[in-house]
């Protein structure tokens, strides 16, 4: 990950990476078929665990605001856990064969669907305004989380929990019942 950070993907060679990670060419072909596959492996990994704490949330909660919200908490930490991957992942990706293209949009559709879902749950059950243009919010909320990766770094003056409950505070604000709001409500809603 971090030659493919430094040189780009065509920037480095599997002989570079055998070398720089102390095994043979026999090893790396052992785990992965192609430079292509590796790239695969790296966003799988990341977007494998966004779906995963997305599952559990989703069978965790029934209220659609503590759902979104237990989401967005795993979906911010990605960009701590996995920045490296996900910064190779968003430079390199235009490398990946149609194969590897499909297999990580499945995914990824995957978890924009739990997104949609949970706004769609929450307008029908009102906990949500009823005026959200639901695809449109869930786009929204996936836009701008998914820039962290653009900004965020570990040293920075907020910890990624921090960062999470900033983004949790804005969405929830943005999208819940005006009733849902007020303090009382508001605070307890919270994780």
């Amino acid at each position: 990950m971090h030659l493919f950070e430094e040189h780009g993907f065509h920037g480095v060679t599997v002989n570079e990476i055998v070398k720089s990670v102390g095994t043979s060419k026999g090893g790396f072909y052992h785990h992965f078929s192609s430079k292509e596959e590796l790239l695969f492996v790296i966003h799988d990994t990341f977007i494998s665990y966004v779906l995963e704490k997305a599952t559990v949330a989703n069978d965790t909660y029934k209220a659609p605001a503590k759902r979104l919200q237990a989401i967005l908490k795993s979906f911010v930490k990605v960009f701590d856990l996995y920045k490296p991957h996900i910064t190779v992942f968003y430079q390199e990706y235009i490398y990946l064969n149609e194969h590897y293209e499909s297999l990580i949009k499945c995914k990824r559709n995957q978890f924009k669907g739990i997104i949609i879902e949970v706004v769609r749950e929450g307008k029908k059950e009102g906990e949500f305004r009823e005026d959200l243009a639901v695809e449109i919010t869930a786009m929204a909320i996936l836009g701008m989380v998914n820039w962290t990766y653009k900004w965020y770094k570990r040293s920075g003056n907020k910890s990624i929990g921090e960062i999470a409950d900033i983004y949790i505070d804005l969405i929830l604000h943005a999208v819940l019942e005006e009733s849902i709001l007020s303090k009382e409500n508001f605070y307890q809603l919270l994780i």
